[in-house]
């Protein structure tokens, strides 16, 4: 235990460290959204890396695997294709105009408040979706490592993420994300041959994991349809997620990004294939927990060393912490540079408007830990709330954005349409359609038919709308 909370107490520090030189490194807006639009590849890629690798990889998808068994982890492909996609594809034209935010980029391309509107509030209720799963996931982590209630182990770790992400902004979030990806890295890395050698080798795990669950590694557990739908969400949410979207923003230039993506990419591959091969070793050493979601906390605590659990604890903790930090900034300018600027006018001093950013990027982290203390998001497997978080992305913003920049005809109503036809048709499934098919399928669906169907029955876009985007 007294290890345990002096290597978290340690990496707390540093965390804080960073978001205070982030504070003052920050001169002004573009700073503190994108900031300065001027990262290399290495912290570029890092940041996006750790971005996608969040509780839903460390909790949620171990969590997966140990009750549905390995055919989870073919979703692993999708996660390259998308990323392939947008930096070969979307991130040429998409970063012809660089924005702050994502809804600043909707009402540039559609000629319209109402787009940037709408598309914020957008994000504020998803995001306020996903980052419940990383707080539930905080919560689980605190309860099996420290022994407090799982309701305080939310609290303090949106606390220890609202203080160094609402004041540092973008700087603090991409430079944590990049020390917060090397914690995650020698974590997994450090306890997978131990936690194999607990077992006996691996040919004995490969061994007791058939005995403790036949299933493992055949196709039964999930239906083939279902299977399919969420490696098409996984794939459509890796490209048109605002907080990955704006990562594109951060980097400086195309070849940074590609760079940056490859590095995502390998990342990416490398973390979740250690996460498949612990999911089997908690299913041999713990093979009646309630909930999946302990699996990885249960390796953290009862099989490996202190000291080096104590380390994935930091690296259960960092997965969590860099995902958030980045929901935070983007529902947070959201809220606050999307939404408020209309308040505010045109007249606010920069500082001013920095100060709001702070204070909606607060707001937004709150919003979770009540509804949560409410009874509202608790019981569900973490994995299918990043799941639904993803659906909402893509049946949302892929449309929109992808088609926003190749291809003219889209239109401010049809971009409307797309977004709002997506998150109902994607709420909806999710509430009265088939537990089978993941409701992004009928939320991409329903966005593609209304973007290019409600395009072609309005007006054209004026030119101005389109120049920067299709010069020539």
């Amino acid at each position: 235990m007294i290890v345990s909370i002096v290597v978290f107490v340690i990496y707390c520090a540093i965390v804080f460290g960073i978001g205070w030189l982030g504070l003052r490194a920050t001169r002004d807006e573009k700073d503190f959204w994108i900031a300065g639009g001027r990262l290399g590849w290495l912290v570029g890629g890092a940041t996006l890396a750790a971005t996608h690798i969040s509780a839903g990889t460390y909790i949620g998808t171990i969590g997966v695997i140990y009750g549905a068994g390995w055919s989870f982890g073919w979703l692993l492909l999708s996660i390259p294709l998308g990323y392939w996609f947008m930096a070969a594809v979307l991130a040429p034209r998409f970063t012809r105009v660089r924005k702050l935010t994502l809804p600043a980029f909707m009402e540039d391309r559609y000629y319209s408040s109402r787009v940037r509107a709408l598309a914020a509030v957008i994000i504020l209720v998803a995001y306020i979706v996903f980052i419940q799963a990383q707080i539930v996931a905080g919560g689980l982590i605190a309860n099996v490592t420290f022994g407090i209630p799982a309701i305080w182990g939310m609290i303090g770790f949106t606390v220890i993420l609202l203080a160094y992400t609402s004041i540092g902004g973008m700087i603090a979030v991409v430079w944590t994300d990049y020390f917060q990806l090397a914690v995650m890295g020698i974590g997994v890395l450090a306890a997978l041959p131990i936690a194999i050698r607990q077992v006996g080798g691996f040919d004995e795990l490969m061994t007791l994991v058939q005995a403790a669950n036949p299933r493992v590694f055949t196709w039964e557990s999930l239906p083939p349809s279902l299977l399919i739908t969420m490696g098409l969400a996984f794939m459509l949410g890796s490209v048109a997620s605002p907080e990955k979207l704006t990562r594109l923003y951060v980097m400086k230039d195309m070849r940074t990004i590609r760079r940056g993506v490859l590095l995502n990419i390998v990342a990416i591959l490398v973390i979740n294939l250690i996460v498949f091969m612990l999911a089997l070793v908690a299913i041999v050493m713990f093979p009646a927990l309630p909930t999946g979601d302990l699996a990885m906390p249960m390796i953290t605590h009862a099989v490996l060393p202190a000291f080096l659990g104590a380390i994935m604890l930091a690296a259960i903790a960092a997965a969590m912490m860099s995902t958030v930090s980045s929901l935070l900034i983007v529902a947070g300018s959201a809220l606050s540079f999307d939404i408020g600027h209309t308040l505010l006018g045109p007249a606010a001093s920069q500082e001013r408007r920095m100060w709001l950013g702070r204070a909606g990027t607060a707001v937004v982290g709150c919003i979770p830990v009540l509804l949560l203390l409410g009874g509202v998001g608790q019981g569900e497997l973490v994995q299918f709330i990043v799941l639904l978080f993803t659906g909402l992305m893509a049946a949302s913003f892929f449309v929109p954005v992808v088609l926003g920049v190749y291809w003219r005809r889209g239109t401010k109503e049809g971009a409307i349409a797309s977004m709002l036809g997506g998150m109902i048709a994607t709420f909806s499934w999710k509430l009265y359609g088939s537990p089978a098919l993941d409701p992004v399928l009928p939320g991409f669906l329903v966005s593609l038919a209304l973007m290019i169907g409600v395009s072609l029955v309005t007006r054209p876009p004026p030119r101005h709308a389109l120049e920067p985007f299709f010069p020539g």
